[in-house]
């Protein structure tokens, strides 16, 4: 209070915080005031000054007789009208409020500011009439405030008059030299049409909101006030590039600006751009070394570029920081399984159980924990449970992500039938996810069972995927199980040639479908292949069963 009242003068009490002037002041110029005016102005400024040290010393009854004394004598000073108006409401003195506002509005050079708080206080007290009468004198005492034009509006929204809300901002926009505050509020105000109808993302008001603040952005402004409602006006319009260019711009003029740095860190990441994203978050912390959320960003920056160990090093961090909420020991799971450390994912899920409540997330991760060690029933256990959690609270979790889990889960627990149906379900929601559609072909190709659907399913798949070396293994190994073994060798040939790394699963495929098209000497070869990768009985059996090759010397 010290720092806004301390002037209790006629300069104070014309400041705007969208920056505009008093033209009346500026027109009339300087002038030099008569000895009553001084004296008059001493005095109040000895009320105003005594009445900080009954504040000081905790005598709010004191301190306000002192204020009021204070305004008495200097009626026009805003600043301290609003907050003698404050302090009434804070008490329920409404009539007191508004006598202290309407003594300052009379006043011939004070804003239209006061009419539209007074506006406020007589909605409070449901004398609508009245504030409606307030808020148009706001406009007419300064019609470029965009103050009034607020205040009539959200009056007439509550009173559920649509014709004369449109009205009021057709008002506004008729306003023949605005300023860019100015425009910034009649922007918010287009956007406050359709407050019902936030998904008309193309409504004709929210493309004048958008064209509005473009004309502001265009505009000389430098109130820090405004150009941040700029730049929430071009997030919610879709013009992020347009948000973060002004975010960037204060952030470069006011570098102490953490708050600042945060929003177009987040712009940054809702355009994809990672790396300006994290210069932004390593300043933040730079600045403030001890800012969990600024780390908890950084290592979901290096999530998404794939860098789990620097993702895990910033979770944690983050975490250790105080950023107690339940997703960050998700995202710690997450990585940690990333990382395939699934008993670190499982300790940090049971920290976060041990601190929230059941949730499917938690089940889930939980389930494919136990699956990455193995642990089927555990993992069949923990993702039932989130079927369970997700169908009470969640349904749109259940997705065909999930049954494609779980099925997995039922088909690796040795439970066929089960797996079979989470798969069908799976493919029945997304019938081109070709991750279900090879397993489950496979699944049957394995067994010798529906293998005319499994191999449409595998084809399908291919056909989504024609570089994939699993489903073009997948495709050989049905084609070998239809008993079509040399046209199984293109399929299967290609698989091993694309696949990134040796595998002995391949080869042994390989090497069966060679022996089935009698090339006894390259099935060895690939059976042998497959051994030096991964030691096999069963295909150790298989290579007795051709014998040596020829020329070689037996044992």
């Amino acid at each position: 209070m010290v720092l806004t009242l301390a002037g209790c003068s006629t300069v104070s009490k014309h400041n705007r915080a969208a920056g505009g002037t008093n033209h009346s002041a500026v027109a009339s110029g300087p002038r030099l005031e008569s000895a009553d005016e001084i004296e008059k102005r001493i005095a109040a400024h000895t009320h105003f000054m005594v009445g900080l040290g009954h504040d000081q010393n905790g005598e709010p009854n004191q301190a306000i007789e002192e204020f009021e004394k204070t305004l008495v004598l200097d009626p026009g000073n805003e600043d301290l009208a609003t907050e003698l108006s404050r302090r009434h409401l804070q008490r329920k003195e409404y009539d007191k409020a508004i006598a202290v506002l309407k003594r300052t509005a009379a006043e011939p050079d004070t804003s239209g500011l006061m009419f539209a708080r007074l506006s406020l206080i007589y909605l409070q007290q449901g004398r609508t009439n009245d504030a409606i009468e307030a808020s148009r004198k706001a406009i007419k005492r300064e019609p470029s405030s965009s103050a009034g034009y607020q205040s009539l509006f959200h009056l007439q929204r509550a009173l559920g008059q649509t014709n004369e809300v449109r009205k009021t901002v057709e008002l506004a926009a008729r306003q023949p030299k605005p300023d860019a505050p100015f425009l910034i509020d009649l922007g918010q105000l287009y956007l406050a049409l359709d407050a019902e109808n936030p998904r008309l993302t193309n409504s004709p008001n929210r493309l004048k909101a958008r064209d509005t603040f473009i004309r502001a952005g265009a505009m000389l402004n430098t109130n820090l006030v405004s150009l941040q409602k700029l730049a929430q006006g071009f997030m919610f319009v879709g013009e992020t590039k347009r948000a973060a260019d002004i975010y960037a711009k204060m952030v470069a003029e006011n570098p102490d600006l953490g708050a600042m740095r945060e929003s177009l860190a987040e712009l940054y990441l809702r355009q994809n751009e990672p790396k300006l994203a994290a210069e932004q978050l390593k300043e933040i912390i730079r600045d403030s070394p001890t800012n969990p959320q600024a780390y908890y960003f950084l290592g979901a920056i290096a999530y998404e570029e794939k860098n789990f160990a620097e993702a895990l090093e910033n979770y944690r961090k983050a975490l250790l920081l105080g950023l107690n909420n339940e997703q960050v020991y998700f995202d710690l799971a997450g990585v940690s399984l990333a990382l395939n450390q699934p008993r670190e994912a499982l300790d940090y899920l049971a920290q976060g159980r041990k601190k929230f409540r059941q949730s499917f997330v938690g089940e889930f991760y939980t389930g494919l924990a136990y699956l990455r060690l193995k642990e089927f029933t555990n993992a069949l256990d923990h993702f039932t449970a989130a079927e369970i959690v997700a169908k009470a609270t969640e349904p749109s979790r259940l997705t065909h992500g999930f049954y494609f889990e779980l099925g997995s889960a039922y088909e690796r627990a040795g439970k066929i039938p089960e797996a079979e149906r989470y798969f069908e379900q799976c493919l029945a929601m997304s019938p081109n996810f070709a991750g279900a559609l090879n397993y489950l072909g496979y699944m049957w190709a394995e067994r010798g069972t529906n293998l005319v659907r499994a191999r449409a399913m595998i084809e399908q798949a291919v056909q989504l995927f024609p570089t994939n070396a699993a489903y073009l293994d997948s495709l050989g190994w049905v084609l070998f199980k239809q008993g079509h073994a040399q046209e199984a060798l293109t399929p299967m040939l290609k698989a091993v040639e694309l696949n990134d790394e040796p595998d002995a699963t391949l080869y042994d495929h390989l090497g069966d479908i060679y022996a089935a098209s009698n090339q006894i000497p390259k099935a060895r070869e690939a059976w042998s292949k497959a051994l030096k990768i991964e030691p096999n009985k069963e295909i150790e059996k298989k290579l007795q069963t051709v014998g040596p090759p020829p020329g070689s010397q037996s044992e």
